[in-house]
């Protein structure tokens, strides 16, 4: 028997209907929210950022492809690191899919990285990714929209001060492109904001046992893996201990 309430179904309906009140009042309250993430002031990109990809150099300006609007991945890679980041291999896993539809509805998507491009295409390879990816090494565009540090500066990350830093952070920027050719940044967000990209969350958390990020990180680097690290090995895990952790906001 389960340590949990077990109830008739007509008490299970009650009780769902209660909580189903509470997600229509989320999702309300999210729509609302995006709505306010429009409506944020831009900021003009005066600064011309090359980038390397496999057609050679690019400009900010040519990752839009033809479209008004980019979502630029900040994916962690070091130009030292033999492979990327798993937390940000996990999200881009999810990416293929929707890019299609992101495409036909006038929105880009490119991941940009400081590794160098024979990392990044190596790496993509591996994983079986076709998204477009470049490499920003020798470009200032992660140190402007803060998700690379240089040792000995100050630092912020996620629109906070942070001690002194070095090395690499995650996040998604989003930029628009005028008729005349404009380049605006729209918005950038970091740490656990990006969470809704990532859909295994959403499925997870439709689940008794949720997302099991039971330490000692209590985050994805807990039960993640790149997914050709993966055994087939079964995992069983404990749904007390799962759905009683809640991570830092």
């Amino acid at each position: 028997m389960p340590d949990h309430p077990i109830v008739s179904r007509e008490e299970w309906v009650v009780a769902r209907k209660l909580l189903l009140a509470k997600e229509k009042q989320l999702t309300r309250e999210l729509d609302a929210l995006a709505k306010e993430r429009r409506d944020l002031p831009w900021v003009k990109v005066e600064k011309t950022y090359v980038f390397e990809g496999s057609n050679g150099k690019e400009t900010l300006a040519d990752l839009f492809d033809g479209r008004s609007q980019l979502i630029v991945q900040h994916f962690m890679f070091s130009p030292d690191w033999p492979e990327g980041c798993t937390g940000c291999s996990f999200k881009s896993d999810h990416i293929d899919g929707a890019r299609v539809h992101l495409e036909h509805h006038d929105v880009s998507f490119v991941s940009i990285s400081r590794a160098p491009l024979e990392k990044i295409e190596a790496y993509r390879q591996r994983m079986g990714w076709t998204f477009k990816w470049v490499s920003s090494h020798h470009s200032d565009f992660n140190y402007d929209y803060g998700v690379s540090f240089r040792p000995g500066e100050p630092a912020m990350y996620n629109y906070t001060q942070i001690p002194e830093g070095s090395g690499e952070a995650s996040g998604d920027s989003v930029f628009y492109k005028d008729e005349a050719g404009d380049i605006y940044h729209t918005y950038s967000t970091y740490g656990r904001g990006d969470e809704k990209l990532v859909g295994t969350y959403n499925y997870l958390d439709l689940t008794p046992k949720g997302r099991n990020e039971t330490g000692p990180g209590f985050n994805l680097m807990d039960w993640v893996k790149r997914h050709d690290q993966y055994d087939d090995t079964p995992v069983r895990i404990g749904i007390s201990a799962a759905r009683n952790k809640t991570r830092p906001a």
